[in-house]
């Protein structure tokens, strides 16, 4: 079957271990109409979504700070493996505004009743097959109605942070916070002036 500039294309399942790692066989046309055989490894974890939660009179953000085992690997002369990140996670078949309330809640306790998709993004486009929602949220302290932390059952084991929008724009440049999801959150708020500065 071909599909433009797509044809004869072969999956095989390498790895189902967590999530699913296939490698794809095809052929693709080139633009001066040569037919190539090429090979990809392609990941699939999941669709996710990510929010920003931030507080316009208080000019503060939340974010959460957790292990990360291949920031650990790349870093690991440098670095503990901890990474400040927005708080995300996998859409696991609910609708990704579904999915951001809940785990807004699971991990930094705050209950949001209204959040706003603003963007969708491929991360990595070129191994993983991922696309991520986008969110930001106002949040207020009578919100909060748990400890946050994650999801117990998924050792998640997350530090929740409340910190002042200024500062966490800086950690970006300081290379406190390298999650590219909370730095393009964090650089739209900025963009908007979501918090007046």
């Amino acid at each position: 079957m071909k599909y433009g500039k797509l044809k004869n294309i072969t999956k095989k399942l390498l790895s189902d271990n967590w999530y699913t790692l296939n490698k794809f066989i095809f052929d693709y046309q080139r633009e001066d109409g040569i037919w190539e055989k090429q090979e990809r490894e392609v990941y699939d974890c999941g669709d996710a979504a990510a929010i920003l939660l931030y507080n316009k009179n208080k000019r503060t953000v939340i974010l959460t700070k957790q292990f990360r085992m291949p920031t650990f690997q790349n870093e690991s002369e440098s670095g503990d493996g901890m990474l400040v990140e927005v708080c995300a996670g996998l859409l696991d078949g609910d609708t990704p505004e579904v999915c951001i309330k809940k785990e807004a809640l699971e991990e930094t306790g705050y209950k949001l009743d209204t959040v706003t998709k603003v963007f969708e993004s491929f991360m990595i486009p070129g191994t993983v097959m991922q696309k991520v929602h986008f969110f930001i949220a106002p949040y207020e302290e009578n919100q909060k109605i748990g400890e946050g932390g994650g999801a117990e059952y998924e050792t998640e084991n997350i530090e929740v942070l409340e910190i002042p929008f200024e500062q966490a724009f800086n950690m970006i440049g300081n290379g406190e916070i390298k999650d590219g999801k909370s730095i393009m959150l964090l650089q739209h708020a900025k963009i908007e002036e979501l918090l007046g500065v």
